[in-house]
């Protein structure tokens, strides 16, 4: 939140440049993103990719209260429901898909076979984004109570403010166990490894969209249609998202 921050402030006050494009993206792409900004500027010469990394919810939050931002990239349909006021009529695009696992630290010698063993008393504490306002917790809740599940293992949950901090809890080995996405396990495959697969209610897949007060409009279309590129795919690709 403090990056997050700091760019919108420096921007509200005039210190990026006309031609800078400022990027509001859900945590999970943090990565990829930065990997897309930096082969996005290679090919036009004075320009930056402006990134803005938390909660979905919160990125929303920041564009209803004024954020100068030109591109929202959010990790669920409902955070970019809540932006659509703000949206360029038109702009909104699927550009990836993720997967929902749950993953443990890499030294945790737990057995996990299906979602009722997290019941067993050594997992003692789980964790993944908070339902009310990130992404990954809501789909979470949803996969869980259509397994039964969720009023048993609810009492367990620390809840993060992202999934980046969900997955940093598991690193740590602040919690037995986490649900996050399977981008994220490999953003941090020496610390964390994935030991179970969750089906979703609905598909986990990733919309961007324009902002209809975008200060750089042309450079916000231009940096969506880079990443629904071939291009722009590729890196996704190669951070473990899949096609939209």
């Amino acid at each position: 939140m403090k990056r997050i921050t700091a760019v919108l402030l420096s921007c509200a006050a005039g210190v990026a440049s006309a031609a800078d494009i400022t990027v509001s993206a859900a945590a999970s792409l943090n990565n990829a993103f930065r990997e897309a900004a930096s082969a996005y500027e290679a090919t036009h010469p004075g320009v930056k990719v402006l990134l803005n990394f938390g909660a979905s919810d919160a990125l929303v939050a920041q564009i209803s209260k004024g954020a100068p931002v030109d591109v929202f990239a959010s990790a669920d349909q409902d955070a970019m429901d809540k932006a659509q006021p703000h949206v360029a009529p038109g702009s909104r695009r699927d550009f990836a898909s993720n997967r929902l696992v749950v993953a443990v630290p890499v030294q945790s010698t737990l057995q996990l076979h299906t979602l009722a063993d997290l019941g067993q008393p050594a997992f003692k504490r789980l964790t993944t984004g908070n339902p009310a306002s990130v992404p990954v917790g809501r789909y979470t809740k949803a996969a869980l109570e259509k397994a039964g599940q969720w009023t048993a293992l609810e009492q367990k949950f620390v809840f993060a403010t992202n999934v980046r901090q969900a997955l940093d809890y598991v690193a740590r080995g602040e919690v037995e166990a986490g649900f996050v996405y399977q981008t994220d396990v490999a953003s941090q495959a020496d610390k964390v490894r994935s030991v179970l697969a969750v089906p979703t209610v609905t598909p986990i897949t990733y919309p961007l969209a324009v902002i209809k007060a975008a200060p750089n409009a042309a450079g916000a279309r231009s940096f969506a249609d880079f990443i629904l590129s071939a291009g722009g795919q590729a890196i996704l690709a190669r951070h473990g998202f899949g096609k939209p």
